[in-house]
Formats: structure tokens, sequence, C-alpha cells
């Protein structure tokens, strides 16, 4: 029996030692079976059905902490707002940009916020704010809810921002964000 040298792979070695039955059989067997091919496939189901609502939850988490940095950025728009103008914004569209181009900012379209927060959408949430006789508040509700977000926020002239951990809008009863 010859010693296999450097040159010679191991493999070919082996199979060129086979008899000629084994060696015909080993040359058929390439590729894939039915049953690997669906072991394999099953495997990939059981990750994805793992995998998917872990991610939605994700999405829906992040919306949420995007809905939050929003009314940050309302409640800083407002501060300069109410120092510009004296008074605080009673919509979002003031707080927004002038509508055409080259129109100028003043009280009605200060250019605080971006032209797409200014129509009320943002992050998979629906802003609104409004005039209070002590100052504004601002509520975010999920657009679609359990989908887009699991929480409604709540924050006025304060800046506190408020939580509900359900359908209905959440209040100045609210409990506080941890965030």
């Amino acid at each position: 029996m010859p010693i296999p040298t450097l040159g010679d792979s191991l493999t070919s070695y082996h199979v060129n030692r086979m008899p000629l039955p084994l060696r015909r059989r080993r040359a058929r067997q390439r590729g894939f079976s039915l049953i690997e091919l669906l072991v394999v496939i099953s495997i990939i189901l059981i990750i994805l059905t793992i995998a998917v609502p872990q991610m939605a939850k994700m999405q829906a988490n992040a919306r949420e902490t995007g809905a939050i940095a929003t009314i940050k950025t309302i409640y800083a728009a407002q501060v300069q707002y109410q120092s510009t103008f004296n008074k605080f914004a009673g919509n979002l569209s003031q707080l927004g940009p002038p509508s055409g181009a080259g129109g100028t900012e003043g009280p009605e379209a200060a250019g605080l916020i971006s032209g797409s927060l200014a129509t009320g959408n943002s992050s998979g949430y629906v802003f609104t704010l409004a005039a209070s006789p002590t100052g504004y508040t601002v509520s975010a509700v999920p657009k679609t809810f359990g989908s887009t977000g699991r929480r409604t926020f709540y924050a006025d002239q304060t800046g506190v921002i408020r939580e509900n951990w359900g359908q209905e809008p959440a209040t100045p009863t609210s409990p506080e964000t941890a965030k």
C-alpha cells in the first residue's frame, strides 16, 4: 500500500483505495437529499417563529423611544417659540416651517420643527398639540395600537412626559415615563 505524499489529498487517497462499487455509489451521492433539505428548512422556520415576534417588539420599542424624543423636540421648540413670541404655540403648524418657497417665519410658521412633524405624524405616532389655559399639552398616540406602539404619551409645558400602557390616551395623572 503506497503512503500518501504531501501533494495527495487524503480524501482522494481514501476514495481511490475503495472498491469500485463503493466509488460509484459515492459519485452518485453528490448534493443534498430531500430529508436533509426538509430538516434545514424546518430549522429555519423554527428560528423565524422565535425571531419575528421579538423583532416586532423591538420595532415598537424603537417607535416609542422615537415618540418620546419627538415630544422632547416639541418641548424645546415651544420654549424657543415662547421666548420669541411671548406665548406658546397652539398647534404644531405654528411650530413648523412657512408654507411655500420664500415664506417668512413668524408666529404662524416659526420654522422650529420639520414639516412632517408639523403635520402631526412621526415615528408611527400621531401627535397633537393644543393650547391650554396655563400653557400647552402634547399627546402622542400610536397610529395602529399594538403594532406601531403599545403606549400613549402626554406632556405639557413642564416637560414631564407621562405614559399609559393602553389604548386610552395618557393624561396629566398618568405615571411618568422611565426614560
